[in-house]
């Protein structure tokens, strides 16, 4: 099984999949943040390096996933399929030019066609985190990244709002295999207990996909 997780940053997305990996015995792939060098000079100028950060997270994002179907038993924390999400946000922000999000969206389309030159085309589960926008302020200060944090900067607050309303159209709209919301506010993963609800819905929803149909089972 391949499984996926999406979500705001914040949310306890990475917590999440490692969590899911344990419970299923697969390896975590976990996406490229805190060796991530384009990151923290994007938060201080994202002019500049807009287009340099998408295009870091999306050759990054692309090899996670083509070793991630070709091993078959993993969780990524994030994939490529979400990638565009921030790059059409950073383009409509102003960040990047639309000469450079076609050059993007063509490079990213190409390397959608290699995926489905795999044997295995895409991931079995995306498990979506969600919570509301209060809550991901909330946590996005309480891990402490300095180059994350929104106060006396209306700019940055106003930027996670807007990326954290593209992730619920994008939910609703994605059909690359399927899906689960998993609610990480009314689920905090600190809170005893919650782990073993959270991983019960992933499990059964798991066992949905792998059942058999009738015409297998005959």
């Amino acid at each position: 099984m391949v499984i996926i997780t999406a979500g705001m940053i914040g949310v306890g997305k990475t917590t999440l999949s490692g969590k899911i990996a344990k419970h299923l015995n697969s390896k975590p792939f976990f996406e490229p943040v805190g060796d991530n060098p384009v990151l923290p000079l994007y938060y201080k100028d994202p002019k500049q390096y807009g287009f340099l950060l998408q295009i870091y997270f999306l050759n990054k994002r692309f090899a996670m996933i083509k070793q991630a179907l070709a091993d078959d038993n993993n969780v990524l924390d994030r994939s490529i399929y979400e990638d565009a999400l921030f790059t059409k946000e950073n383009n409509a922000e102003g960040n990047i030019s639309d000469t450079e999000l076609n050059v993007y969206l063509k490079l990213l389309d190409n390397m959608m066609t290699e995926l489905d030159e795999l044997p295995k085309k895409a991931p079995d589960l995306l498990v979506y985190a969600s919570s509301d926008f209060d809550t991901i302020l909330y946590r996005i200060k309480k891990r402490g990244r300095d180059y994350e944090q929104f106060d006396n900067n209306p700019e940055l607050e106003s930027y996670y709002e807007k990326i954290w309303t593209a992730y619920q159209e994008w939910f609703k709209n994605y059909d690359i295999s399927p899906k689960i919301k998993i609610d990480l506010q009314k689920y905090d993963l600190e809170v005893p207990g919650n782990e073993k609800i959270v991983l019960d819905q992933i499990d059964e929803a798991l066992a949905k996909i792998c059942k058999p149909s009738i015409s297998e089972a005959i």
